[in-house]
């Protein structure tokens, strides 16, 4: 199914298809992609940070990613996308003490967010999410961040751009796909593996890194299929602009 142009929308019908989407993701990780050891739990609380995300949990026992028996896909080679940019300079920046961000239930790992219409809705918003975002990788937590809405005049290259430029200043083109998909390692040198992505196109699956060298593929396409069928049709049609369309013809 091809992304859809959200921008055109009332914000609150992406907030709706947003919460969704989430538990969809939760439960398609929960449900056999994470090997044992590891869960996934929305919208948890990490150091008094923001929530609203998904947070890839694993056991205080667990030291690194087991070989996964019955399920639990775990990847070592790096994920085919568009962009690799590894911080270089920070290699020679010298090393800061970790702090561990735990729960009740185990240590996060990975954090995956999906980008909504008010974390660019102002410079102060913006800030926030991107210093959020900089502190959970400071903290050693790798990230998710998937980014469906076209760039604003607070991010002009795109969500990636504004969250790199904290570890290291580069250039970046956005090129003609304008949505952003943007993996991030916490390990140090930190690493960001970016896709790009338009509306019209199709999802492709992402990585939920569990350690420095270990992902779980995030399957965004099918649990963005799975969110939208559900939605009710009122508000397929305002979205996908047949709504739009019967009042202009009926003028």
């Amino acid at each position: 199914m091809p992304i859809h142009d959200w921008s055109i929308v009332d914000a609150g019908l992406f907030h709706d298809f947003h919460q969704t989407w989430t538990i969809n993701i939760r439960n398609a990780l929960n449900a056999g992609l994470l090997p044992k050891g590891y869960s996934a739990l929305a919208e948890q609380h990490a150091d008094g940070l923001i929530p609203d995300v998904i947070a890839v949990q694993r056991r205080a026992k667990a030291s690194r990613p087991p070989e996964p028996k019955g399920g639990g896909v775990i990847t070592a080679s790096p994920p085919q996308t568009r962009h690799v940019i590894l911080a270089e300079q920070e290699v020679y920046a010298q090393k800061a003490n970790r702090i561990t961000i735990r729960h009740r239930l185990g240590q996060v790992v990975c954090v995956i967010e999906i980008v909504s219409p008010g974390n660019k809705s102002s410079k102060s918003a913006l800030r926030a999410f991107v210093k959020k975002t900089i502190n959970f990788l400071r903290h050693g937590v790798h990230l998710l961040v998937v980014d469906l809405y076209p760039p604003s005049k607070r991010d002009p290259f795109g969500i990636h751009k504004v969250i790199w430029d904290e570890i290291e200043e580069k250039p970046f083109d956005l090129a003609d796909k304008p949505l952003t998909l943007a993996a991030y390692v916490a390990g140090l040198p930190k690493k960001a593996f970016v896709e790009l992505v338009g509306v019209g196109d199709v999802l492709p699956d992402m990585p939920a890194y569990l350690d420095n060298d270990s992902y779980v593929p995030v399957p965004l396409e099918a649990t963005y299929q799975t969110t939208w069928a559900s939605c009710p049709d009122d508000m397929r049609e305002v979205v996908e602009g047949r709504e739009r369309l019967d009042d202009e013809q009926e003028q």
